[in-house]
């Protein structure tokens, strides 16, 4: 990495647009402020291949309360018996008591005010809210699709904002399992894994707060809230996703579970089929039935994006040594790769040898076929919203309401990132500013939406140039599925 500090371009109008897009969103989130570019450049080896480039360096100027991270109190770690690091400020727990002082009685009036006299009590307090807001955050990430990336520390905020944009992306084809960074080689920060990490830095957040705040509290309140209050909020959101605005029943949360595989089983596009459900009718006429079958299909993987997909990642000769070294030699096998790799490997080269035989037309047949049995379960759920309602219309309105303001049409895709880097790598802005400004509105329609025009002048021959490269690639709505040429998109 060089440690010059610098950051480039292409990764500042990502974070400039995503932590918009998320604020817009109603997710907590650091804000963007400006964004600022220069003729200097520094050397990137982005893929980690080989293969450097000079990008230009950029500033990106972010916006929070406070910039204070779980890791932030990890600076007084005692050495680690394995790797003999220990933290700077080993020893001084006058400045864990500062730190914490500071962090309760600025972000935290209310529970420094209540607990002013017992400071266990009060740190106890701060840990139950940390540890709420954390819960909160990361079931608010799962119901849009976001996958964060880097997961660590040192990328959870100390007041539960979402925090530092690095190898982010929200998901397109719905995979419980995505790996958003191409760096993540072994799916420690998949977007099924999230609540685990994110509960997990909360565990060593309590083990640096000691001994300001005992451990066997900070366990307990870690065991007693995080996954109570992760489940209620995802599902609370859930049934506002579905519109589900009248009961709160306990079968929701097996619904949603079978959403969700339906989805993945189908390969459904995770934003536009959530937000196709609000036109979906209780009434059983089956001609609308199977137009909205239809609908819902097309935001369905083909053929050829499942192939791409499930494409086997490992060289047969590597796989077949690695499957000879795991019958005859364990030990070896452990050190240099894991069985759940393997395993996965294996399923893709089942998954893809049944998709060589697989037409266009049996995949919709399938497709159709589950849908349709999911959309029963739901069609009977969202009669016993009106069983005991007057105004079946009112509700239905009022359902359509919540759900639009609840499920996006337009979130920051990575391919619609890629195309504004692109053309701002060339000269041209327009793009960025066109996405920003349609992330500002992502629950509504884009009827009337015009590109925002360059005022300035200097912009304008380059934008010329910029937009001819641009032009095969920016043709597709910005609510569409990703082109097949997304899926070889790689963030790092």
């Amino acid at each position: 990495r060089q440690a010059d500090g610098r950051k480039v371009l292409r990764s500042s109008i990502r974070e400039f647009l995503c932590s918009e897009a998320m604020f817009h969103l109603g997710i907590p989130t650091t804000r963007a402020g400006t964004c600022v570019t220069s003729d200097s450049k520094v050397v990137r080896d982005i893929f980690y291949d080989g293969n450097p480039k000079s990008e230009r360096c950029t500033v990106v100027l972010r916006i929070a309360s406070t910039f204070l991270r779980f890791g932030s109190f990890e600076i007084f770690k005692p050495t680690d018996e394995y790797t003999g690091r220990k933290g700077p400020s080993v020893n001084r727990n006058d400045i864990r008591i500062q730190m914490l002082d500071y962090v309760i009685s600025t972000f935290y009036p209310e529970i420094q005010e209540a607990y002013s006299d017992n400071s266990i009590q009060r740190n106890a307090a701060f840990f139950k809210e940390i540890t709420k807001r954390t819960a909160r955050l990361v079931a608010e990430w799962q119901c849009v699709g976001f996958c964060h990336g880097v997961l660590n520390t040192d990328n959870m905020s100390i007041v539960g904002l979402t925090i530092d944009y690095g190898p982010f992306g929200f998901m397109d084809r719905y995979d419980p399992e995505h790996i958003c960074n191409g760096s993540d080689n072994t799916g420690r920060y998949a977007y099924n894994k999230q609540p685990e990490i994110c509960k997990w830095n909360l565990g060593k957040l309590a083990e640096a707060l000691v001994p300001e705040l005992p451990l066997e509290i900070s366990e307990l309140i870690l065991e007693e809230e995080y996954d109570a209050e992760f489940e209620k909020h995802y599902l609370q959101k859930m049934r506002k996703k579905l519109g589900l605005i009248q009961l709160e029943l306990e079968e929701d949360s097996k619904l949603v579970s079978e959403l969700l595989e339906t989805m993945h089983l189908t390969g459904g596009d995770f934003t536009n089929i959530f937000y196709l459900l609000s036109s979906f009718s209780v009434d059983t006429d089956p001609s609308k039935l199977e137009d909205f079958l239809e609908e819902l299909t097309s935001q369905c993987a083909s053929v050829e994006e499942l192939k791409v997909a499930f494409k086997p990642q490992m060289d047969p000769r590597q796989l077949s040594m690695m499957l000879m070294l795991a019958q005859s030699n364990p030990q070896l096998f452990a050190l240099i790769g894991t069985k759940a790799n393997i395993n996965k490997e294996l399923e893709r080269i089942e998954q893809f040898s049944k998709l060589q035989q697989l037409t266009a037309a049996d995949l919709l047949s399938r497709n159709k076929r589950h849908w349709k049995e999911w959309l029963e379960k739901y069609r009977v759920r969202l009669q016993k919203e009106i069983e005991n309602l007057s105004d079946a219309d009112a509700w239905n309105t009022d359902r359509v309401k919540v759900m639009n303001s609840n499920n996006p049409k337009y979130i920051l895709r990575n391919y619609i990132a890629q195309n504004a880097i692109e053309a701002a790598e060339n000269g041209d802005f327009s793009e960025v500013r066109n996405v920003l400004k349609l992330l500002e509105n992502p629950f509504q329609e884009a009827e009337g939406f015009r590109e925002v025009k360059e005022d300035a002048e200097e912009e304008g021959a380059t934008a010329t140039a910029a937009a001819c490269a641009q032009e095969t690639r920016s043709r597709l709505p910005y609510c569409s599925k990703p082109p097949l040429w997304a899926s070889e998109l790689c963030v790092t």
